[in-house]
């Protein structure tokens, strides 16, 4: 089981009642009463399922997984917090173009809904299956050395991004905290980066509650805005008390980044012009431990960091260039080239977005299964051979 001490205050995602021991039930037909879905919330998860077999179009994970026989068995099933199924596939039964579809309320989630949460995982993360353990840590002290700038000419690469996503022990994911404990949140993490003393990572914290449109105008121009509006987000219930406890800290010369209660509760991002991604990863690790050292992480044995969305977990490491790649990306086979090399496509401006001008975001796809080293060096391995590739078809 996955183990987090909640305080009571804590205990009101979608119903009110008391704690009870933490169990893993089998089915719906040995809980509680009032550990039970109640009628609507069942009719509703129901009418979802059907939308979701109906839909010709839908590709995610959780149509895929999300059998009858899952169904039957979770949908009378609430954690202790008062998440339901409901609360796991409603983004996705919303929005039929999502790629995965799910999130989790909460930590005890991942094993109370298992019968879908682990088909998914074990599907997107190259075959993690429900018996192994993610890795110990490896930030990759010591071994930035090993990734020596991937485009030294400058012809490909416009920039590096390494983020990783944490989530702050003792607390649950978005659709089950208060607007308390957003402002609780904030708190803590405004004091880290108050009291950062590492010259390179010194910035300012920027809340969004009462931001002036000059900073917002800046935040945007700089492209570090997030801003309330993603519909997969909103339909999984995560952006209750928008803007309070949200908020954006970067360093002075733009190269550290930390979103506060986004996705997330952190997001924490190290980026650079040019492709070196030694340099980007050192300067993450510096970061993530200062924070870490004042602010404890959730993190669980068999699935490593926890994460509001199951393709993070594991390392939640996402490192990735915006690279120019003209003659491979016009041939037809780039999509499976970049499978093969365990590469994800986006466009510049995100998930579910197109490239633009020739340039795409280019990340390792796995975050689960492997360490956080190795998460590098699975998009710096991938990412020098499209180069070559690239070089070659220009012969």
């Amino acid at each position: 089981m996955l183990r987090e001490a909640y305080p009571a205050s804590l205990l009101n995602c979608t119903a009110s009642e008391p704690p009870v021991a933490e169990t893993a039930y089998s089915d719906s037909d040995q809980l509680p009463h009032n550990k039970m879905a109640d009628a609507e919330t069942q009719k509703k998860l129901e009418a979802g399922f059907q939308k979701l077999q109906d839909a010709k179009d839908c590709h995610s994970l959780l149509k895929k997984h999300f059998t009858k026989e899952v169904l039957d068995a979770c949908k009378g099933r609430k954690t202790k917090l008062g998440a339901t199924l409901l609360d796991v596939v409603q983004s996705g039964v919303a929005n039929l173009d999502s790629g995965v579809g799910v999130y989790a309320p909460d930590a005890e989630s991942y094993t109370l809904f298992k019968e879908l949460f682990n088909p998914i995982i074990q599907e997107y993360h190259n075959g993690f299956g429900p018996e192994q353990k993610q890795p110990a840590t490896d930030l990759g002290d010591g071994k930035t050395g090993q990734l020596p700038d991937l485009d030294p000419e400058g012809k490909y690469i416009q920039s590096t991004r390494i983020r990783c996503g944490r989530s702050l022990a003792g607390y649950p994911f978005n659709p089950c905290l208060t607007e308390a404990n957003y402002k609780e949140m904030e708190g803590k993490v405004k004091k880290i980066f108050d009291e950062i003393n590492d010259p390179e990572l010194q910035g300012t914290y920027y809340p969004l509650t009462g931001m002036s449109k000059e900073v917002q105008n800046q935040l945007i121009a700089d492209h570090f805005l997030f801003k309330e509006g993603d519909r997969f987000l909103q339909e999984a219930n995560a952006c209750r008390y928008w803007p309070t406890g949200r908020g954006i800290f970067h360093n002075k010369n733009k190269t550290f980044l930390v979103w506060a209660n986004e996705e997330d509760h952190l997001r924490i991002i190290s980026m650079q012009s040019g492709g070196n991604v030694g340099e980007v990863l050192a300067r993450l690790n510096k970061g993530v431990k200062i924070i870490e050292s004042k602010a404890p992480f959730s993190r669980d044995d068999r699935l490593g960091f926890l994460t509001f969305c199951p393709s993070n977990l594991g390392t939640t490491v996402r490192a990735s260039v915006h690279i120019a790649l003209p003659k491979i990306a016009a041939k037809p086979d780039f999509k499976s080239i970049c499978d093969g090399l365990k590469l994800q496509i986006r466009g510049i401006h995100g998930e579910h977005s197109e490239s633009v001008g020739g340039v795409y975001d280019i990340s390792n796809k796995a975050r689960l299964g492997l360490t956080e080293f190795e998460a590098v060096k699975q998009m710096y391995d991938g990412v020098k051979k499209l180069i070559e590739l690239e070089k070659a078809a220009g012969n």
